[in-house]
């Protein structure tokens, strides 16, 4: 792990073990505990959570989910920690066919910059989760079609690598 990142801590009796704040400790890892506010930014690694589902606000509920399944990309990579709950993240191959991938309650997920895909929740109806942003949280979706961005054109030049 890179000295200018932060490890978050979700105060799960394990991580507060006195081996595991030894193993830390020795490491020089930053920790950011639990629980932070939303936005919190601390030196290069920003924090942000979203929830979904009976626990949101219904005011936010369904026009907040619309916009995460609305097929798009970002400029940077979106990095994802499923705090609570599940869903579904929908990418796509080299033949633009769907791929589905299923997250819970643990799962971390990075998409890199430049890849189109979609957010939805599963029949639990929730999800709690968190993005990481190196440097400046940048939430800007951009909705397909985007392909003149410099991040697509990159990103189907490593596609096209790929096995």
């Amino acid at each position: 792990m890179q000295q200018n990142c932060i490890l978050q801590m979700d105060n799960d009796p394990k991580h507060k073990a006195k081996a595991t704040q030894e193993f830390i400790k020795a490491k020089k890892w930053n920790i950011l505990e639990w629980p932070t506010p939303l936005h919190r930014k601390q030196g290069k690694l920003t924090i942000a959570w979203f929830p979904f589902g009976s626990c949101a606000q219904l005011t936010t509920y369904g026009p907040r989910l619309k916009i995460f399944y609305e097929e798009h990309l970002h400029l940077d990579d979106e990095i994802r920690y499923i705090l609570e709950g599940s869903g579904y993240f929908d990418v796509r191959d080299k033949q633009e066919r769907w791929i589905r991938i299923s997250m819970e309650k643990g799962d971390l997920i990075t998409l890199p910059a430049g890849i189109y895909h979609r957010f939805t929740l599963d029949e639990n109806n929730y999800v709690k989760a968190m993005r990481l942003f190196v440097g400046e949280p940048v939430w800007t979706p951009y909705n397909r079609p985007a392909d003149d961005f410099d991040a697509r054109t990159k990103y189907l030049t490593f596609l096209a690598q790929t096995v």
